[in-house]
Order: C-alpha cells, then structure tokens, then sequence
C-alpha cells in the first residue's frame, strides 16, 4: 500500500473578491521508503500541497490518504516535518530541541534522552548536544531540525526547501547528507526543491508541477544506482534529465 495517496487534488484561495486557483487535478501516490521530490515554478503549490499533505490545511476538492487514513488534521506520529527556517527554539540546546516533541507527548526523560542523543549522533552532530542555536553554523541548525523532525519516529517526512537559505556548498554537502541519513533510516521522504539538480540528485522519483493551478506534469524516475557521489551531477546522463525537466517546466503554458 502507498503511504501518500492523493487523488484529484484542488485547492481554491479566496484573496479579496477572486478566487485563486493554487492546485488542480493533482494524482499521484509514494510508495513507502522512497525519496521522491517536488520540483517546479515559483508560485506552483508545492508548499500549499506540501501543507495539505502535512494536515496543516483542507483540501477544496480530492482526497489524501497517509498510511491508508484520510488526512484531516495533523498526524505527528506519522509525519515529521522540516521547514527552510529550522525554527529552534533558542533557550534549548542542540539536544533539548530534538527532545522536545517528545516531551510535549510526556515521554520519560530517559527514553528522551537516549533516543535523541542517537539522533544527533546519527545527524553528526553528538559533539554538540549543549550547544545553543546561536552557537551553531546554519547548517548545523537544519541537522538539528532533521533529528528533532525523526525524533517521534515518523514513518514520512515531508522536507520544504530545507537547504534553500544555505550556502551552495553547504547545501550540497547537506543533500549528501541527508541521503547518508535515509539510507540508514529509510524513512519515506518527501522534498520540495527548486533546485533540479538536488532534485536528481537525491532522488528515486521526481515529480514535475505545472505553472499555477499546479498539476503533476510528470512522474520521472531516477535510475542512479546508490550510494551516489558528486561526481554524478557532472555526467551527460544527468545532464540529459535535468535538461528534459527544465523543458517540461519551461515549456508549460503560464
């Protein structure tokens, strides 16, 4: 069974007098344990989609279905979540902001504790378990929020552009990463990126979105063996994909 079923998917905005149409007609489904991306035009949907998969807002029409349950509302116990602002609370350390979903589920300290002093370990950054935000690179940030995110033990994470403020060498040391982690966990992700070569990269499935009202243009698989290094980005392989999502995405009427 897909862990991500979403069948005719529409959302409508109302802004003023007009009606704006985010998404329409969007189909697909993420079979559980792959990394698929999100990638098109600014201004598409991914985000609104992203927040509906997420519970965070109702669809106007269509349906969602996560782990087989019609998404109404928030699931913390299924779905973690990483935003572009790893949004840390800064009077807790590095570790006290990766406990602190479990905490608000009254989790004992000591399950807390050792569970996500696993999690930073796993995410590197165990050395820096008292640190503060303040006192940690903005990389280092978004690995705390990618630990606290799998602290509650989600079976989908869902991922908006979390590398999108980073340096671009940081960003891409962060997308290998972050595949290091999945492939560890293999937890389901889902990524929205703007960037079509992280897409490819760090992905099984990419998935093309139109202009608004955002459709799903394309279902592209990624063939890549893994693990994957950086020299891939620079093959004429890679490059023949990147360039038939770029068309897709440029060719598309606004």
């Amino acid at each position: 069974m897909p862990i991500i079923e979403v069948t005719s998917l529409a959302k409508d905005f109302r802004t003023g007098g007009a009606v704006v149409h985010a998404l329409a007609d969007v189909s697909f489904s993420v079979e559980e344990g792959r990394f698929v991306t999100l990638v098109g035009p600014s201004g598409c949907g991914k985000s609104t989609l992203l927040q509906i998969l997420a519970g965070l807002i109702s669809a106007t029409r269509g349906e969602v279905r996560i782990a087989g349950e019609p998404i109404r509302a928030p699931m913390p116990d299924k779905i973690g979540m990483v935003f572009q602002d790893p949004t840390l609370l800064p009077w807790k350390t590095a570790l006290a902001n990766v406990e602190f979903p479990l905490d608000l589920r009254g989790i004992d300290r000591a399950t807390r504790r050792k569970r996500c002093s696993e999690l930073l370990k796993l995410v590197g950054l165990d050395e820096f378990a008292d640190n503060y935000p303040h006192e940690l690179s903005g990389g280092m940030r978004q690995r705390v929020a990618i630990a606290r995110g799998l602290a509650p033990d989600p079976r989908l994470m869902l991922m908006d552009e979390p590398f999108a403020a980073l340096d671009e060498q940081t960003r891409t040391r962060m997308g290998h990463d972050l595949l290091e982690i999945w492939e560890k966990t293999r937890k389901t992700v889902f990524f929205i990126t703007h960037s079509l070569t992280e897409a490819i990269y760090l992905s099984e499935t990419v998935l093309v979105m139109s202009a608004r009202p955002g459709r799903i243009l394309d279902t592209i698989p990624i063939e890549f063996p893994r693990p994957r290094e950086l020299d891939l980005i620079g093959t004429e392989r890679f490059g023949r994909i990147r360039n038939r999502i770029w068309h897709l995405i440029a060719d598309t009427p606004k």
